[in-house]
């Protein structure tokens, strides 16, 4: 159980951070940069939810709960034998995103062209909040490469699974792509 009783510790002044096992790192390591991004991530789905359909909220807001749990999973270190079993994104969770993906995508005309991010104000907040995570997929992947870093790798996948029903999830917002801004290639070249 999470208690803050006092938000501010004077912990970080020095530029150091302590991760969910209690391991001081510099605010700069690769693992608080993965999961700060997550965590912007998560902020911008706040503002998608501010303007979402009631169903997509629905959506939206266990998504909100899962990023905490991702979040909870890079903030602690793979070990053998730890301590006291910390909390990691799982195989069911990376199911789910699919399932929500395939069933909002059934009712979607194809695309032929790419879509520009806008529409209406949650398409846009969803676009931003996909380019987000998209970011924090780069920033895990670093932190996978790295050779003295253990991470959960279904972290990734929920990551890219993520940015993909966000994407659908935009277009369902859109009505039901029918406000989707296309990209018109080369529409502006000759002036």
């Amino acid at each position: 159980m999470v208690k803050l009783d006092k938000i501010y510790t004077r912990g970080g002044d020095t530029g150091e951070t302590s991760l969910g096992d209690g391991t001081r790192v510099a605010k700069s390591s690769l693992r608080v940069t993965a999961y700060g991004e997550v965590d912007e991530a998560n902020a911008v789905l706040g503002l998608a939810r501010l303007h979402a359909t009631p169903a997509s909220d629905t959506l939206l807001a266990r998504i909100q709960n899962d990023l905490f749990d991702l979040g909870a999973d890079l903030c602690v270190p793979i070990e053998e034998a730890p301590k006291y079993p910390p909390l990691r994104i799982t195989q069911a969770q990376v199911d789910w995103l699919e399932a929500q993906m395939d069933r909002l995508n059934a009712d979607l005309a194809p695309l032929n062209s790419f879509i520009l991010p806008g529409g209406t104000p949650a398409a846009a907040f969803l676009h931003q909040a996909r380019t987000v995570v998209r970011r924090a997929e780069r920033a895990t992947v670093h932190l996978l490469a790295s050779p003295h870093e253990a991470v959960n790798r279904l972290v990734l996948v929920y990551l890219n699974r993520l940015s993909d029903l966000l994407f659908v999830l935009s277009r369902v917002e859109n009505g039901q792509g029918a406000g989707d801004v296309l990209w018109a290639p080369a529409a502006n070249r000759d002036g």
